[in-house]
């Protein structure tokens, strides 16, 4: 029970890679409280979850939302210990065919929401005696994409985010830490839903599987892990740090 006694935060919580962080943590002994968007998949998510889950609707591109949200998770869990940035949206344009429209949006839900998570995020989990902020990246903040503008650009900035998080947290002593995970193709809907859009999935699967040096995409569990780890007091030493969970992508 790695982190039994921690309260958890976790948006993006209903499904994909922050439901399956919020089932790693309940397994491990934490509260938690996931937060979504879609208010009727997250109240799903929470009742699947048990007793130890409780669901909170929230945007994360909106400053007032992530306010109210953490306030009632705090009192629902006592103490917030972790923060897991996991919202997050894609879409596949090259710089050209990037509109700005698309542009904004990506930033406001990628970038924009995790902004808001780690400037608020930061003081109840000092008030509780520290902790760690996890947020997902993408191998795609590390390397780039022909087709991946605007996701390129978010990711990356998650990833800079980070690290300046990281410093201003030790510096000031606030016993937080932050680490941004970088996961390459996770089986989660946003990928099924992108090869399931795509001339031939079956072919398409198969090429991103073939991208990748250890034989597999990933799965919501490889991400979990790390996220548990960062997480723990196993990883009290471990700040700023860019986690690569991409079965070998960015070596070749």
């Amino acid at each position: 029970m790695r982190l039994s006694g921690k309260g958890a935060f976790i948006t993006g919580g209903a499904s994909g890679l922050g439901y399956g962080c919020a089932e790693a943590f309940l397994k491990e002994g934490a509260r938690v409280v996931i937060a979504d968007i879609d208010a009727e998949k997250g109240a799903q998510a929470a009742e699947k979850l048990g007793e130890n889950a409780f669901f909170l609707k929230l945007d994360v591109s909106v400053e007032e939302n992530w306010v109210t949200a953490l306030r009632e998770a705090e009192i629902w869990l006592g103490k917030l210990h972790s923060l897991v940035n996991s919202a997050g949206i894609a879409f596949f344009l090259d710089v050209e065919k990037t509109s700005l429209e698309d542009w904004r949006r990506m930033m406001a839900v990628n970038l924009d929401g995790v902004f808001l998570g780690c400037k608020h995020g930061i003081a109840p989990i000092e008030r509780a005696g520290g902790g760690s902020i996890i947020n997902l990246s993408s191998v795609s903040g590390i390397i780039g994409g022909a087709n991946l503008a605007a996701y390129n650009a978010s990711k990356g900035g998650v990833r800079l985010l980070t690290k300046s998080v990281a410093l201003h947290c030790a510096r000031k002593g606030t016993g937080v830490r932050c680490n941004s995970v970088h996961p390459t193709f996770v089986q989660t809907p946003m990928v099924d839903e992108f090869v399931a859009k795509t001339k031939n999935p079956e072919r398409t699967r198969a090429a991103l599987v073939e991208q990748i040096p250890i034989g597999r995409i990933g799965e919501p569990a490889d991400v979990a892990a790390m996220a548990v780890y960062l997480a723990s007091d196993e990883s009290s030493f471990v700040t700023g740090a860019e986690m690569v969970l991409d079965g070998g992508l960015s070596a070749q």
